[in-house]
């Protein structure tokens, strides 16, 4: 929409407030704030899901890989022809055995449920997902038959254990006796304490090299489960399915999608409804958009009419309008996206204010599963937000652009 020089001129002079027209000016401020909130909101809320997808999805992964072979009965006794034919499959970046069961932990007298898991030492590390979050201790000392272990901050948190305390395993699975089964108690040294960030993983697991787990267990040279790395996770099920027919006589793949399928579901219905509904936000300021160019126009009645005799055209009016209306929504979305911008750079230290402020926990970990509030945006949704905004903000100027140019010279000025 190319602009004359005249019609510059007059759209700039429509943009300020003149004399008696300081509530206008009051209404398209407002339209314009409303149109940056709404914007910012937006950006911030999707912002914020991407990242509570993202994270979770890297985390839950990251430990429990895209699929897993689970053993009937738990246990795989023959996991290395296993491993092997999933290294041999196309689309299998990496076959990992493991050991995963529920336990007892005890430290110092208090008692916690835990999760043991047994990994190769070269595995765990390797690991990013646990390598990088070592928060106290290391994880080199984690050697088979050195009765070391690696444990969640959370978990440390509930025992009150530290690096070098001992920690006490407790496994139902134990001697039978005539008077029953005797619980197998061993106890291990805290090598190291880890935090990936989420709640329900630093609250459980318990680390240790996977041939203690099989001595703790009673499990031979079994494993629990393969674990299997793929190039692509969104299309796992297709490159597992060659796979799936040669070790159905021993185990089942379930995949990240089966295994976390009501959490992701319930993550993109949330992202989805949360979008509609602060849509409305934006659709509410396109509204004082249209209302604040209709009484612009009633005001400046007298002024069209006197442009029109001087020879402006009907379209060089709309022009005039619908550039002070789109005007209004582009300076508006510019300051939503600095807005949610600088919202996002500082969100945990927003967070972390306001509970300081209210004395409210706004954050709880074991609600939330993440231990900090993530955020990843997205330039494509991004994109999306800023032509919605515009579009809508040049729907509203067409019918107060129309009005104007209608508005007939003659009927206005006969009595002046």
């Amino acid at each position: 929409m190319i602009l004359s020089r005249y019609e510059r001129m007059i759209a700039k002079r429509y943009l300020l407030p003149g004399k008696g027209e300081g509530f206008i000016f009051l209404v398209a401020s407002i339209s314009l704030v409303a149109v940056m909130l709404g914007v910012a909101a937006l950006l911030i809320v999707m912002s914020v899901m991407n990242g509570f997808r993202a994270e979770l999805f890297d985390k839950v992964v990251g430990l429990n890989g895209h699929a897993v072979v689970q053993g009937y009965g738990g246990r795989l006794p023959g996991w290395r022809d296993i491993v092997a034919q999933a290294q041999a499959t196309p689309g299998v970046t990496e076959a990992t055995p493991l050991i995963e069961q529920p336990l007892m932990a005890s430290y110092d007298g208090r008692v916690e449920a835990v999760l043991a898991r047994g990994m190769r030492v070269e595995d765990i590390r390797t690991n990013k997902t646990i390598q990088s979050k070592v928060v106290d201790g290391n994880l080199r000392a984690l050697v088979p038959g050195s009765d070391k272990v690696a444990i969640g901050a959370r978990l440390a948190e509930a025992l009150g254990a530290r690096v070098g305390g001992q920690i006490s395993l407790i496994s139902p699975q134990g001697q039978t006796t005539p008077f029953g089964t005797v619980p197998r108690i061993v106890s291990y040294t805290v090598a190291a304490i880890f935090e990936v960030g989420v709640y329900d993983y630093d609250k459980a697991f318990v680390i240790m090299p996977i041939e203690d787990a099989q001595t703790l267990l009673m499990l031979g040279d079994a494993v629990g489960m393969v674990e299997i790395q793929t190039v692509d996770p969104d299309k796992v099920g297709q490159i597992l399915a060659p796979l799936n027919e040669k070790i159905s006589a021993q185990g089942v793949i379930a995949d990240w999608k089966s295994m976390n399928s009501t959490l992701f579901e319930a993550l993109a219905v949330e992202r989805v409804a949360m979008f509609v509904v602060l849509s409305i936000i934006v659709l509410v300021a396109v509204f004082n958009i249209l209302s604040s160019l209709i009484m612009l126009v009633r005001a400046k009645t007298r002024d069209i009419a006197i442009l029109r005799t001087m020879g402006a055209t009907r379209a060089g009016l709309m022009k005039v309008f619908m550039t002070v209306g789109v005007t209004i929504g582009a300076l508006g979305i510019v300051a939503g996206l600095v807005l949610g911008s600088v919202f996002l750079f500082f969100r945990q230290a927003v967070v972390n204010f306001i509970q300081l402020v209210t004395g409210q926990n706004l954050w709880d970990p074991s609600i939330r599963f993440l231990t900090e509030l993530p955020a990843k945006t997205d330039p494509f949704e991004v994109l999306g937000i800023v032509l919605m905004a515009f579009v809508l903000s040049f729907l509203a100027t067409l019918y107060p652009a129309w009005k104007a140019a209608s508005t007939d010279p003659v009927q206005v000025l006969r009595y002046e």
